[in-house]
C-alpha cells in the first residue's frame, strides 16, 4: 500500500471530544503539520451509522475532509464489556448521552454488570483509526487493548469510560495513569502505531 503525503501541511481531526482531540494532538505531535479539529472549525458531526468502529471512523474521516476539503483523521473508539455482550461497544458515547455524561453512563454499565449472576469483569477498549484525503484514498487500523472493570471510579486524568478500566497487568485505570504512560499503551497507541508504516512516513524514517 503506497504511502500518502499532507500536500497542504494540515490535519483536521474528526471529533468534537476535546479529551480525545487533546490525546490524538499528542499521538500526532512529530508530525510537525498544522493540526486543526472540526470542533475548532465548527464542522458538524455526521451520523454514524456503521456496524462496526472501523465503519464509524471511515464514515468521520470521509465526512469532514469532503467538508474540508483537506486530509482528516478520525477516531471511533469505545469500551467493550463481556458480561453484557459486549455492549456498549460502537454504542459507548449514546450511553453517555446527548450531555456525553459519561459519570451516569458509568453508573448505567454498573447497574447492569450488577444483576449478572458471577460476573467476569473482563472488558477491553477499541480504538479505530481512519484517515481520508480530498481524493478519497483512506486507510482504517484498529487497536485493542484487553482489561478488567474496576468500581468504583478511580482518577482524574484521563476521559470517558477511563476511571473503570484497568489494563491487564496493572494496577492503575486509566484515569489514574501519568497521561504520557497512559498513551504508550493505550488502544488508540496500538491503532496509532499500525498508521505509522502506512501513512506517516516522517515518523517513520
Amino acid at each position: 500500500m503506497k504511502k500518502k503525503v499532507f500536500e497542504e501541511n494540515k490535519l483536521i481531526i474528526a471529533s468534537h471530544n476535546l479529551g480525545k482531540i487533546k490525546e490524538i494532538k499528542k499521538l500526532l505531535n512529530p508530525l510537525n503539520i498544522e493540526i486543526l479539529s472540526a470542533y475548532d472549525l465548527k464542522v458538524k458531526e455526521p451520523d454514524e451509522d456503521g456496524c462496526t468502529f472501523e465503519e464509524n471512523a471511515l464514515i468521520k474521516s470521509t465526512y469532514v475532509s469532503k467538508a474540508t476539503g483537506l486530509p482528516c483523521i478520525s477516531d471511533d473508539s469505545g469500551i467493550c464489556f463481556a458480561d453484557l455482550n459486549n455492549e456498549p461497544g460502537i454504542h459507548s458515547a449514546r450511553w453517555a448521552g446527548k450531555e456525553k455524561n459519561f459519570d451516569l453512563a458509568m453508573l448505567k454499565i454498573n447497574e447492569a454488570i450488577q444483576k449478572i449472576e458471577k460476573p467476569s469483569y473482563d472488558c477491553h477498549f477499541v480504538c479505530a483509526l481512519s484517515i481520508c484525503w480530498p481524493d478519497n484514498y483512506d486507510i482504517t487500523v484498529s487497536g485493542r487493548v484487553d482489561g478488567k472493570y474496576c468500581w468504583p471510579p478511580k482518577g482524574d486524568k484521563g476521559f470517558g469510560y477511563d476511571p473503570i478500566f484497568k489494563p491487564l497487568g496493572h494496577e492503575l485505570t486509566f484515569a489514574e495513569m501519568i497521561p504520557k504512560f497512559k498513551h504508550s499503551i493505550s488502544h488508540r497507541s496500538v491503532a496509532f502505531k499500525k498508521l505509522i508504516n502506512l501513512s506517516f512516513p516522517s515518523l517513520n524514517s
